[in-house]
């Protein structure tokens, strides 16, 4: 999976592509720690490049949820399809997740 991560104006953009799993743990971690600085205000996850997730990173995502509300900040999902999509409406997500 590449990760493309950048902050403007409070918003720190991280746009994933190719596929998302367990492997990806360490590089998700950074993510994570990015949630709690000061000058992060919201975290939109970018996944219309994702083509598949397995439930590890269900998972990251929803450490990454409970980290953003930890800090009280707001983290949307934006953009899956397919697969993905079909995994997060499987899993609810979009009872948890801001998703657009």
């Amino acid at each position: 999976m590449e990760i493309i991560k950048h902050l403007e104006q409070g918003v720190y953009n991280v746009t994933l592509s190719g596929n998302f799993t367990f492997s990806n743990h360490p590089e998700f971690r950074a993510i994570l720690e990015k949630i709690a600085e000061r000058d992060v205000e919201q975290v939109v996850l970018h996944m219309s490049a994702v083509e598949f997730v397995d439930s590890a990173a269900l998972g990251m995502l929803l450490l990454a949820l409970d980290e953003a509300e930890k800090h009280h900040k707001r983290l949307v999902i934006s953009g899956a399809t397919g697969q993905v999509k079909k995994m997060f409406d499987m899993a609810r997500f979009d009872t948890l997740f801001t998703m657009h």
